[in-house]
């Protein structure tokens, strides 16, 4: 089992920048894939970030290249989303996810059924 908590969302303004955190408790917390996943009311909750469970690899979505950045602490059994160049596109309730234990890193790991464990969202608001 694997229980995450998300932090630092907000308030910005178009441009600025903001730093999501992910801190997860369970024991297979390194062994696990995690991603970061927005949702927006009235449209399917979109992948936005993904890293291996050795941090060796990451994936990003398109819409987020060169702005955003996802990392990980297997030491603190944190997961981070550093987000750059806000635009108010990227407002939306943003969901960390943490895959099961050492499941395989592939084309898969952009899709929610990947993913088998989800915290409760922050809320990250771009101003234009």
């Amino acid at each position: 089992q694997v229980q995450l908590v998300e932090s630092g969302g907000g308030l910005v303004q178009a441009g600025g920048s903001l730093r999501l955190s992910c801190a997860a408790s369970g024991r297979t917390f390194s062994s696990s894939a995690m991603g970061w996943f927005r949702q927006v009311p009235g449209k399917e909750r979109e992948f936005v970030a993904a890293i291996s469970w050795s941090a060796s690899s990451t994936f990003n979505a398109d819409s987020v290249k060169g702005r955003f950045t996802i990392s990980r602490d297997n030491v603190k059994n944190m997961v981070y989303l550093q987000m750059n160049s806000l635009e108010s596109e990227d407002t939306a309730l943003y969901y960390c996810a943490a895959a099961r234990s050492y499941a395989r890193w592939g084309t898969e790991r952009r899709l929610r059924d990947y993913y088998a464990y989800w915290g409760q969202g922050t809320q990250v608001t771009v101003s234009s």
